[in-house]
């Protein structure tokens, strides 16, 4: 007998950290944007971008349904599932509400300009169908770095749609990226994210070191047109207390967490600010006498 699998995946797949314990559900292949000069997840020919056929999504889902009982959260991929239009997210919600019943959370990853479209009523309806949480890779507030990486966005563009998600009931996962700008735009990059996550209030904020695989360091480089310097580990522990620093958020959940940290950082911003403060202060002095290398060969 032929043994159909509940999912049918593209590889590779990839997803946040927190959502090792979900169901990922690939309703999309590969990024809409996919030019981001620091990543390469979606660079093998096989994850170009493209929707997943909606038959198949929902048929997995009915698969689900009956062979996976016990699944509580659902990770919709690609990197890019908030691509799909309105119509067709709400249908996938649906259709979980419909055979899997028991799913509590459904989370995605979402670029800014996914959202451009959507408006706060129609992001609303999806929330009340069970999408609770986006991931945004914000990466920095500071648009100099933005266009040196080829986001695609501005601080602009990013905080709008984290406000709208927001609005619509929305939880906001935010990631910025640690030595985004190199010696060039340290500073600037850490004083513009912060301003960046005080707007806005995310309820999780979290960070990675900038590291390269394959050939996204030339990219970079190239995209600084040759200004690029990497920070070493007291670079980017100072970084990190200038960006604390200069925090005012009320209720976000900070982490620093990702394999790449070279330190780990968990608390809750604002209370734990100070307590955080002096872990880094603690780690520059370290870093100060101490060689610490840099991990620039890790994953999602």
């Amino acid at each position: 007998m032929y043994y159909q699998p509940p999912v049918d995946y593209i590889e590779p797949v990839f997803r946040p950290p927190s959502e090792a314990d979900s169901l990922i559900l690939q309703v999309t292949n590969g990024c809409s944007w996919n030019r981001c000069t620091f990543c390469d997840m979606y660079t093998d020919e096989q994850k170009k971008f493209r929707p997943k056929p909606e038959a198949d999504v929902l048929a997995e889902i009915e698969r689900c349904g009956q062979m996976m009982p016990w699944v509580r959260r659902i990770f919709l991929a690609d990197g890019d599932a908030m691509a799909l239009s309105v119509r067709r997210l709400t249908a996938i919600l649906r259709a979980i509400r419909t055979h899997m019943p028991q799913v509590r959370r459904v989370s995605a990853y979402c670029l800014p300009s996914n959202l451009k479209r959507k408006s706060v009523e129609e992001l609303a309806l999806l929330r009340e169908l069970g999408l609770t949480l986006i991931y945004m890779g914000a990466e920095s507030g500071c648009d100099q770095v933005l266009q040196a990486f080829d986001k695609g966005e501005t601080f602009d563009t990013t905080a709008e749609a984290l406000l709208k998600a927001g609005e619509a009931g929305i939880k906001r996962s935010v990631m910025l990226i640690n030595g985004a700008g190199g010696e060039l735009y340290s500073e600037q990059h850490a004083l513009e994210s912060a301003r960046l996550v005080n707007l806005v209030q995310p309820e999780y904020l979290a960070t990675l070191v900038l590291f390269f695989r394959r050939d996204a360091e030339a990219r970079v480089r190239a995209g600084y047109e040759g200004r690029f310097k990497p920070l070493d580990a007291q670079g980017l522990f100072r970084e990190m207390h200038t960006l604390i620093g200069a925090t005012d958020l009320r209720q976000t959940i900070f982490r620093s967490d990702h394999v790449s940290n070279r330190l780990v950082l968990k608390g809750v911003l604002g209370k734990d600010k100070a307590s955080m403060l002096r872990e880094i202060e603690a780690a520059i002095d370290y870093a100060g006498g101490h060689e610490i290398p840099l991990y620039h060969d890790s994953g999602f």
